[in-house]
Parts: structure tokens; sequence; C-alpha cells
């Protein structure tokens, strides 16, 4: 057979180096060969493992089982020889809505072909094309997990153009949600954050969606809350307003020092109709009473419609109590 080889090249007239060209040629072009058909379409049976992530309350997000979705589609042949591969498959994980997802018994979930045409580009990726599946029907096991309801406490930071400010707090929706993890990680947990957010120069109005903080090993019932601000143009109003003295016996009278506290008001413009600029400003004797120092706080009355906020100096007075 060697001297069969050795007649052979010596007839076409290939040496010693001409023989080492020659395999890297064919090896050329076997791998020009491999490349072209690896590139193109075929239509076969493409198998992926998948695992399940869906926010289903009362259940772990994430599926404790993974199941092999079947579908007869055409792609190119290196994605065919991939997906085929089964020792080399891994796992993807797909978040599916928990409107597509259908209970069965206890924390088994599942789900049908048809519901998943709309995660085909998840399970498979781009550039394939799927006829059909062959699976009916997924099932997934979620465990059962604690839950607790906290409240979510927005972070912000605001600032407002000259003579606007903010009508009241910033307004949350929904306010609370349901977190769920282990007990020892929900015991510590008393609220949730959001995550910052922004707004400067403010003159108008603003809302939008603010995504909450993540905390390792926990989920939200919600990712995130929609805020609102209002925001009203105001004008400044300053006075000097007597302090009255309420709830004081018949037979007492009560003194306050200063008599007079400067009240400025930031009200909503344009000024309502029959505006009154002087608030009622009060101490009560109730807070006398259980004062050790005789210090009582400066309490507004009931506010008229248009005013956003007051600002009293002083904000205590002193009271020395009297027989009369």
């Amino acid at each position: 057979m060697k001297d069969l080889i050795n007649r052979i090249l010596k007839a076409f007239n290939i040496g010693g180096r001409d023989w080492a060209v020659l395999l890297l040629a064919l090896l050329l072009a076997f791998s020009i060969w491999i490349i072209h058909n690896l590139s193109l379409k075929y239509n076969d049976y493409l198998t992926v493992p998948v695992q399940a992530y869906c926010n289903i309350d009362g259940h772990s997000s994430i599926s404790s089982n993974t199941c092999d979705v079947v579908a007869r589609g055409r792609t190119v042949g290196y994605k065919v020889l991939k997906f085929n591969l089964k020792g080399r498959r891994k796992a993807v994980t797909v978040e599916f809505s928990p409107s597509v997802m259908k209970h069965k018994e206890g924390d088994v979930y599942f789900l049908t072909s048809d519901a998943l045409q709309e995660y085909t580009h998840l399970i498979y990726g781009s550039g394939v094309t799927i006829e059909y599946f062959v699976s009916d029907t997924l099932f997934y096991r979620f465990p059962d997990v604690d839950s607790r309801k906290v409240p979510v406490h927005p972070v912000y930071s605001l600032s407002f153009a000259s003579q606007y400010m903010s009508d009241g707090q910033m307004n949350i929706s929904p306010d609370s949600v349901y977190i769920y993890g282990e007990p020892n990680l929900l015991e510590s947990i008393s609220q949730v954050y959001t995550k910052p957010i922004k707004h400067s120069d403010l003159k108008s109005s603003v809302s939008g969606m603010a995504e909450l903080e993540k905390i390792r090993g926990v989920r939200f019932s919600e990712k995130q809350v929609r805020y609102t601000i209002d925001v009203v143009r105001f004008v400044e109003m300053k006075s000097e307003v007597s302090v009255k003295c309420l709830n004081v016996p018949s037979d007492k009278r009560l003194m306050v020092y200063p008599s007079t506290v400067s009240v400025s008001l930031k009200c909503a413009f344009p000024l309502p109709a029959g505006f009154s600029s002087e608030p009622e400003i009060y101490v009560d004797y109730n807070d006398f009473i259980k004062s050790v120092s005789g210090k009582c706080p400066v309490r507004t009355g009931k506010l008229v419609s248009g005013i956003i906020d007051v600002d009293i100096d002083p904000v205590y007075v002193e009271c020395v109590l009297e027989d009369r």
C-alpha cells in the first residue's frame, strides 16, 4: 500500500513540501464546505429546556423544574446542531406573564403551546422560524413562599422654579406591595424604597414610573410604582398676627409672650375670591397644662382654601397663667 501511494505521488510529481501544501488545501476546502453547509437553513425539530419565571402571588418566582420545549422550525445549520446536542443544552429562563399560567393543583401550574407563540424569540433566540410546537402542555412547580404587605417609601430629590412648589406630598400608586421570601428575611423588612426620583426646575405637575430597589432573596408583587407630584405657582404673603388663647377656664387668664407672631403664607396663584390673609393663630390651654417649661406651640385654625403652606415665627411662645 505504501508503495502504491509513493507511485501515485511520484506520478503527480508531488514532493514532501508539496504534500504538506496539499493537506493544507484539503483542510481549507473541507472547512469552507462545513461553514457553507452550516450557514444554510434547514427544517428540523428543535429542543430547548426552559425554566419558568412568573410573578405568582404566594409562590416562588422561579420554577423548581425545567421542561423541554420541542418545536418544528427552520434555522441555520449551526443552530440546529446546537439545539440537538443533548449534552450541551443549557436551560433558558423565560419570564412568563401570570395570565398565561393556569393553576392545576397545589403549587403546580401549566401553560399550553398556544401561549408559547409570543415567547418564541425568548426561547429560541433570533433567526428561528417556528412552524409548530410539538410540546402541547408544560407543567411547572412554583413552591409556596411566605408573604407580607409593606408600604412603599419614595426616595426623591426635587427642586422648583422661583415661585413654584409642590401642593402636598408625592402620591405613590400602589402605596404598598407584597414581598415574598424566607421568613427571617421578611421579618427585618418594614418598608421598601423606590430608586431615586429626580426632577429640577419644576413649573408644572409631573408623573412617571419608578422602579423599586431590589432586595436580595426577596421578590415584590410589583416591580415599579407610579408617582405623581402636583406643582402649583404661589405668592407669599407676610403679616403680624395676634395670638389667641383657647379653652382657658373662665376663672383663669393665660398671658402669652410675645403676643404677636410673624406669619408667612404661601398661597396658590391666582388667589380665590374672598381670600383672607390672616388665619387664626392660637395657643391651647390643654397644651399649657401638659407643659413643664410653660412654653406652648403656636397652632393655626382651619386654613381657608388656597393656602398651601404656613410658616410661623416663633413656633413656641412663653405662657403665664393668672387668676381672674
